[in-house]
This record gives structure tokens, sequence and C-alpha cells, in this order.
């Protein structure tokens, strides 16, 4: 097959994902192996589909579709680096799980960027003490015990997203250190037109609900503080004038059938005071009674005398 018509079918292969999935994650795999990548599509079988291919066909492709589908146009600013499309229509949390689960341990590489901070145990290496001198160039602090190099304590070697230098890369090596993982990683998330980062998955629907409560309060305490009225203050502004309301109401001969009775409580509190121990006493007299009837049954002894 030509160059072209691998070109025409990468193009069409591209643009039929694209109408048939409407999501995408763009990955990235830089140090993915061939049979990483092979397991990882039995993974997603029958759920997600990887796509492969140049950066340069992939710009090519997705400018093509632009004009009758815009939204694509986002994707373009991804295409760069060692990249890749999972297309899907099942569950974006579960697709991604499978896509990052597939992580292999690798030695360290001189030149190579370190994920993570890289550290080197204490304890006992079990080397000669004569490469004491290759410890101390890397700032490890040893000792000499039982005829054997000793680390002192832990030891920060490689900071994260540092390089790895070849001694670095040596000492991990002889002491049969493999610090980093390589997998397939998540760069960007597509969902109906949607661009956004994978971490936005891992957000709970409480933590979303919050979000909302927390922005309603601001736009209402805004609102209320311009004179703006909007969805959110409506119902503060309903509730604060029926309080004017009422405050007006208290403070002149203006009577409603809302005031009456804070009216009245404020003309006669006593008859308000009387009538609460009043109630109380009339609620309680039963349980006095049936507290009473009750003595009197234990006091009976069920119908036998003492010495019965």
């Amino acid at each position: 097959m030509s160059k072209r018509e691998n070109k025409a079918l990468y193009f069409q292969k591209l643009t039929n994902y694209l109408d048939t999935y409407k999501s995408i994650f763009i990955v990235n795999v830089d140090n993915v192996s061939s049979n990483q990548m092979h397991q990882i599509r039995f993974a997603l079988r029958g759920e997600a589909v990887i796509l492969m291919g140049k950066n340069t066909m992939v710009r090519r492709a997705l400018k093509g579709l632009i004009t009758d589908r815009p939204e694509f146009e986002k994707l373009l600013n991804f295409v760069k680096g060692n990249i890749g499309f999972v297309f899907t229509n099942g569950d974006l949390k579960d697709i991604r799980e499978k896509i990052l689960s597939n992580r292999v341990a690798a030695p360290a590489r001189a030149g190579a960027i370190a994920p993570d901070d890289v550290m080197v145990p204490g304890g006992n290496t079990g080397m000669e003490p004569g490469k004491t001198s290759f410890f101390q160039a890397l700032g490890i602090p040893t000792k000499i015990a039982r005829g054997t190099i000793e680390i002192v304590s832990d030891v920060k070697l490689v900071a994260a997203g540092t390089k790895v230098g070849p001694s670095e890369a040596v000492l991990l090596n002889m002491l049969n250190i493999s610090p980093f993982t390589y997998g397939m990683g998540v760069v960007q998330v597509y969902d109906d037109g949607s661009l956004f980062s994978s971490d936005v998955l891992d957000v709970e629907e409480s933590q979303l609900v919050n979000n909302l409560l927390a922005a309603i309060r601001e736009i209402a305490s805004i609102s209320l503080a311009v004179g703006y009225p909007t969805l959110a203050s409506v119902p503060h502004s309903v509730i604060n004038g029926y309080k004017n309301l009422l405050a007006v109401s208290v403070a002149s001969d203006y009577t409603f059938p809302g005031s009456e009775q804070i009216k009245e409580f404020i003309a006669n509190p006593e008859a308000f005071a009387v009538a609460a121990p009043a109630a109380a006493e009339t609620s309680s007299a039963p349980a006095a009674e049936a507290a009473a009837e009750e003595e009197e049954s234990e006091d009976d002894d069920m119908g036998f005398g003492l010495f019965d």
C-alpha cells in the first residue's frame, strides 16, 4: 500500500472514530513498550479503541474536519510530543483506570526525567569498602559495617522533574533499584465538545453541590449589596422585605395577619409566660396519674400478702 493510500486510510479511520465516539482521552505514550500497548488494547477491548499516528498527519486530518466540526480545534493544541487517542463511549473513570493501570517498573537511565523523587534507603549495601568514594561523590553518608558499606540514612538522590545523571543511574543499578514505572498517561479528556483535565473525573457529586451552593451564596450577596435582583437574591429580598414590614407594623398602629401575634406578645408578654407553664402542667398530669396507678398496682403484690 502506498503512502498516500495509508494517509487516506488513516483519515477515514480518524473521521469514523470521531463520528462514532463522543469521548476522547489524549494520552502520552513515552516509554510505553509495544507489549504494554498490546495489553492496554486487550484491556480496553469492547469499550474503547486506541489510535496512534504521526502528529503532522493527525493535525492535517483534524484541520480538514474543523470547517464542519469546529469543536475539534481544541484538540490541536495537544497534538505534540508522543501522544495518541483513546476513543470511547464508556464510563470515563473506568476507562481512565484501565488506561493507567498497566505500568511496569524500569531501571533509571541517564538523562531520563524523574517523575517522582528517587530515594536511596539506608541500610547495608553489601558492597566492598573500596567503593566508598563513589558514595561520597554523590553526597551519600556511609560507614563500614562488617566489612561492607552501609548507608547511614535515607537520601533523596534525584528530585522529581530533574534529569538522572550518569553517576546516579550507575548507583541505582548497582543497588538494584528500579525507581520509575512507565505506562500510558492521560494528558486531557475531550467529552461532548468540552476539554478538561482528567483530575475533574475525581470530583465527587457532593463537592459539586457544595461548590454550586457556595457560588449561589456569592451571587446572592453581591446582588443584595449592589441592589440588583437575581434569581439567587430574590428569596433573600422577599424575606428582608417581610422583616421590614413586621418592624413597621410593630412600630406603628398598622396591623396585618402576620404581625398580630408579635404585637400581642409585645403588648402582653405575661400572658404568654403564664400560658407556657400551664400547658406544661396539663401535659404532665396524665403522666403523673399513670405513675401513681403503677405504684398502687405494685403495692398490691398482685393479690398476695407478704406471708401468703
